[in-house]
């Protein structure tokens, strides 16, 4: 755990301010403790942040983004688009977010297949007997 002092002018202070919320953004906050301080010139305000240095893996859902234009061969790839298009319409649809629907490593993994039915679909890691049943047959004609 690490601390981190702000202390911020209550006239002319919105510079450290946005230095603070920038700060705030990157890190997981643990506590903050705060208190108005005044003296002859001026009052300020001290913030006294306490925190953990990496929160990146949060910030990024701890994984990297995927490019599947690179990953996937061109074929693939474009049985992977028109399967996102798909799961957006049904995404839509059901006014749900797309990954509720099939996530896009599910989605990459049908689209490698030869042939895309419902009994190979529940073979994909993610996938099983209700989401295939539910929402196989709008994937299975996509060629």
């Amino acid at each position: 755990m690490q601390i981190k002092i702000f202390s911020i002018p209550i006239l002319g202070g919105e510079a450290v301010n946005e230095d603070m919320n920038a700060f705030l953004r990157s890190k997981k906050v643990i506590q903050t403790e705060q208190r108005l301080i005044g003296d002859g010139d001026g009052a300020l305000w001290s913030f006294c942040i306490k925190y953990v240095e990496d929160y990146s893996p949060f910030l990024k859902g701890g994984k990297d983004k995927v490019d599947y234009r690179e990953v996937l061969d061109p074929i693939c790839f474009e049985r992977f688009s028109k399967f996102r298009e798909t799961r957006k319409k049904l995404a839509a649809a059901e006014n749900a977010p797309a990954y509720t629907i099939f996530t896009d490593e599910e989605l990459a993994e049908l689209s490698k297949m030869e042939e895309v039915t419902i009994a190979n679909m529940k073979s994909v890691k993610g996938i099983g007997d209700k989401k295939a049943d539910k929402y196989g047959q709008h994937f299975i004609s996509i060629k």
